[in-house]
């Protein structure tokens, strides 16, 4: 079977950075069509639904005031994300701290009397002589300047939380860049529907727009002649379909697009190199929650010390339609060691509820609604951030897009907008040139 009229373009994948692309597309007025093998949008950002809560799949909150906000606003579609005020609190020789207000300077007073030196080195990372070179680790940068375990920690948590990998894997050069030139989720928020729910405004919107939106559709082959794609295979409603388009774009990562095209349209080279940065990061969360408040944050709660969490975020506080009547919803979240490659799932899983235990006073009395371990064909990041690819291929009207092509220092849903406005505005750009 084959679809009739070819569109001008075809994504493969409905998550963050394949529906981002999509909607500036068509917002441009390229005839686009968007294949998803699953039955909802958001692929690794999305939210299922546990016993009436809201439980969040992958990424769980949204920037604001950065290029997500403003693709949505550039498409026309609805943005609800709603802002914790505080954002933040870090819990410090255990009381919880905002330093919302102070900022780094707070923060490292309150961890350390040798918060100045190290406060000098993040000020010298502002200019390019300041960074250090790609070789060294973030881990190997802070033993420079402290060897106090809370700073080391803050640190190793927050880049965990940010990257999904810690500080010792994380160029040094990545982490400055993004903490001093980059948005670095300064706002950010949680959408009451879940994550879910940002993505279903943006697909709305793009179908408004005239776009289609296949969910439950497959892509199987990629077909190229003479060296261009000239449609794409799908597997849909019980039936394969041949779709022409004059570019594709592809939001499943390099290496799952390359069994798609076929190496021999790719070139040795190219493969290599995705085989090369194909390392996957990992991540262990639990979903729980309570009849009773478990912490006083009111967006997400980070730890000097622990053995694995990360932070706890509290989704209810701001979005009570989260969760049903009179329940809290919370998750708490790990980077596992190694956090590529293989690890021991049940041993990291105790780890992270040891700390849970530990840390969050009633959590041995709350229910427990489920335990993630994203990783391997499935994780949080498909590459680390400093190692990707570039969003361009051997074949001139291949792109790629999402969290394995990301800008350098970049991560999360706001590398998936940024890598999709670039993708998006070189296929715009090329056309109206032709």
């Amino acid at each position: 079977m084959s679809q009739d009229q070819p569109f001008d373009v075809v994504v493969i994948g409905a998550g963050a950075g394949g529906l981002f692309t999509a909607a500036r597309l068509q917002h441009a007025g390229l005839r686009t069509l968007v294949v998803e093998r699953l039955p909802y949008v958001g692929g690794r950002a999305s939210t299922r639904d546990v016993d009436g809560f809201k439980v969040n799949v992958g990424a769980i909150v949204i920037e604001r005031g950065g290029i997500t906000e403003e693709t949505f606003a550039e498409v026309g579609a609805r943005f609800d994300v709603r802002e914790p005020k505080p954002p933040i609190l870090y819990r410090i020789k255990g009381k919880d701290v905002d330093v919302s207000s102070g900022g780094w300077g707070l923060l490292l007073g309150k961890l350390t009397k040798q918060g100045a030196k190290l406060l000098g080195g993040l000020g010298a990372a502002r200019t390019d002589d300041g960074l250090p070179d790609h070789e060294q680790t973030t881990a190997e940068w802070l033993r420079k300047y402290t060897k106090n375990e809370s700073v080391r920690g803050i640190f190793d948590n927050m880049i965990a939380s940010i990257f999904a990998v810690t500080a010792d894997e994380l160029p040094a050069r990545v982490f400055l860049t993004y903490m001093t030139r980059k948005s670095a989720f300064k706002r950010f928020g949680f959408c009451p529907e879940g994550t879910i729910g940002i993505w279903r405004a943006l697909a709305e919107r793009f179908e408004e727009l005239g776009g289609e939106l296949w969910l439950e559709a497959e892509a199987q082959d990629v077909a190229v002649e003479d060296g261009r794609v000239t449609g794409i295979t799908v597997r849909r409603g019980g039936e394969s379909v041949h779709v022409p388009c004059g570019v594709l774009v592809s939001d499943v990562g390099p290496a799952a697009t390359v069994g798609l095209v076929g190496e021999e349209h790719l070139g040795a080279e190219h493969v290599a190199k995705v085989r090369e940065a194909d390392r996957p990061c990992a991540m262990v969360s639990v979903n729980f929650a309570s009849r009773e408040p478990l912490i006083k944050a009111q967006g997400m709660l980070s730890f000097a010390r622990t053995r694995r969490l990360c932070y706890v975020a509290n989704f209810t506080a701001t979005c009570p339609e989260m969760a049903p009547d009179g329940w809290h919803l919370y998750v708490g979240t790990a980077v596992p060691r190694p956090p590529m490659g293989d690890f021991d799932e049940q041993a990291e899983t105790e780890l992270l509820m040891e700390d849970l235990r530990e840390e969050i006073a009633g959590f041995e009395d709350a229910r427990i609604l489920n335990v993630q371990v994203t990783r391997d064909g499935w994780p949080p990041q498909r590459a680390v951030s400093g190692f990707d690819l570039p969003h361009t291929t051997p074949i001139d009207n291949l792109w790629y897009v999402g969290d394995a092509v990301k800008e350098y220092a970049n991560g999360g849903t706001t590398a998936c907008a940024e890598t999709a406005q670039i993708v998006a505005d070189k296929i715009i750009g090329a056309r109206a040139a032709a």
